[in-house]
């Protein structure tokens, strides 16, 4: 896949935008930062995972109960209140969420309750809107039917893991779960209700990006989690024994920042099962993905060319082994079912000969990162903005880094900081470094380059997403209305300056 031409888009969660109601949503917020970026000239907005998350993972986008449902907390409240399932009271009772932060938990209580009112709403209305509702069903059948009944089942068993249901429940006795299907209808229906409102809504939003030339940037985590309708529904696609445990989980191995490498814990695929339909499951999940986005970033993609195989008893990475992963095979696949493969690969680590003949035999753009940039010699440096190729992603940091402030007041050395001053040519201080690597993002060869709002806004360590490594406080940061206003006119001048209009 190619860039069309030069161009730029911004980085920023659904759940971090502006909303008073707790969490960013699908609605008004996310229709109003649309029209902001198009009136900066930028042409794209990638997201995090939008899939549901839970309490369990720390709220992570990247571990979730399904690869294809949707976050049910995006909902808006205000687009429910237009649709008549709510009331104006019901939009009032909304309680003081924390301003910056999303609190989860709060967040889930109040949405919870008003999803049970959309749905009596719906419920009484049910011949209005019948059709639209079965043609949804029907349409999304092939994982809404399991996704729907493993989150009523995960509802009935408050919370427990799939793997520790009863027996029946485990293996998929067809007898048993159309006993469960008949006695748990009500859970079902209300699961797939929530879907349909989340559909409806965002393909609304999507609707209003494309009429503003902005296409949307999805994110798509290589592995699955463990306890997700995914792998309860398809067992046999993935390396576990016959009690259903997992035999050999994902991870990367010990290197540089970690002595015991990292343990995901993510079950790894059975390859060989897969390609005997020729990689189905896949087929059907980047469909169902390129049906809400325009472009997918696949994370960790150098696990197609090999994996890091860890034992699952083991409670590190130490002793894992690589093991070669479906590479040309899988791709071709993939490009027979979309031929224009529009996928963008994270390639960032270590990257081996056999990741970049991937990268080059199927033209997929790979990312560079400039807080990268720094580290050795810059002459040679890949992620410097001199040296990075026009086929490319560039960003200033992801979601795994540090906001360009901080991580310059933070986590540079005085050498680096020389470095960046003599390569700027101009002063650099922690309040301005921000704008600098804009313009270096900008004025770069990339034909993309993509800006997190942290970074756009000038934030601090405190707005950063995720810190890895560390389980508790991440995926909390909300924009505020006060940090919006800013930085938008730069923005645009330097898109302007830089030809990426």
């Amino acid at each position: 896949m190619r860039f069309p031409e030069r161009s730029s888009g911004v980085l920023l969660h659904i759940s971090s935008l502006p909303s008073q109601y707790g969490i960013g949503d699908l609605g008004p917020s996310a229709y109003h930062f649309a029209s902001t970026l198009s009136e900066a000239k930028q042409r794209y907005w990638q997201m995090l995972p939008v899939t549901p998350t839970d309490a369990g993972s720390g709220y992570s986008p990247y571990s979730s109960p399904s690869a294809y449902a949707g976050n049910v907390l995006f909902i808006s409240p205000e687009l429910l209140f237009n649709q008549g399932f709510l009331s104006k009271n019901d939009l009032k009772s909304a309680p003081s969420f924390t301003k910056g932060k999303v609190d989860y938990p709060q967040v889930t209580a109040w949405k919870s309750a008003l999803f049970q009112i959309s749905y009596a709403a719906f419920q009484k209305r049910r011949t209005h809107n019948n059709a639209e509702f079965e043609s949804f069903f029907e349409a999304n059948r092939s994982w809404l039917e399991d996704y729907s009944l493993f989150s009523a089942l995960k509802s009935h068993f408050n919370g427990k893991s799939w793997n520790y249901w009863p027996a029946d429940l485990r293996s998929k006795s067809a007898h048993i779960l159309d006993i469960v299907r008949v006695n748990l209808h009500e859970r079902i229906e209300y699961e797939i209700f929530l879907q349909f409102v989340f559909f409806t809504q965002w393909q609304e939003l999507k609707k209003r990006c494309n009429a503003l030339d902005i296409q949307l940037i999805g994110d798509m985590p290589i592995y699955v989690s463990y306890d997700s309708a995914d792998v309860w529904t398809n067992s046999n696609l993935f390396q576990l024994d016959t009690s259903q445990h997992p035999v050999n989980v994902s991870g990367v191995p010990p290197d540089y920042f970690s002595k015991t490498g990292q343990r995901w814990g993510n079950p790894l695929y059975d390859w060989e099962t897969m390609q005997l339909d020729n990689y189905s499951w896949w087929h059907r999940r980047l469909q169902q993905t390129l049906s809400m986005f325009d472009l997918v970033r696949i994370d960790h993609f150098r696990g197609l060319s090999a994996y890091w195989s860890i034992p699952a008893k083991d409670s590190t990475a130490e002793k894992g082994e690589w093991r070669i992963g479906p590479g040309a095979q899988f791709l071709q696949s993939i490009a027979r079912k979309f031929p224009s493969l529009p996928l963008i690969a994270e390639d960032l680590g270590t990257i081996t000969a056999d990741v970049r003949e991937l990268l080059t035999n199927f033209d997929l753009p790979g990312m560079k990162v400039l807080q990268f940039a720094f580290d050795d010699d810059i002459s040679e440096n890949a992620y410097a903005p001199h040296n990075v190729a026009e086929h490319c992603v560039l960003y200033t940091g992801t979601h795994d880094n540090n906001t360009a402030n901080s991580w310059y007041s933070k986590e540079t050395t005085a050498k680096q900081k020389d470095l960046l001053q003599l390569y700027i040519g101009s002063d650099v201080t922690t309040s301005n470094i921000h704008r600098h690597l804009l313009r270096l993002a900008l004025c770069s060869r990339a034909n993309l380059v993509i800006l997190p709002m942290q970074d756009i806004c000038g934030l601090g360590e405190e707005s950063r997403m995720n810190t890895p490594g560390v389980a508790k406080g991440n995926w909390t940061w909300r924009l505020t209305d006060e940090e919006y206003a800013d930085e938008w006119a730069y923005l645009l001048s330097l898109t302007e300056i830089f030809g990426r209009t």
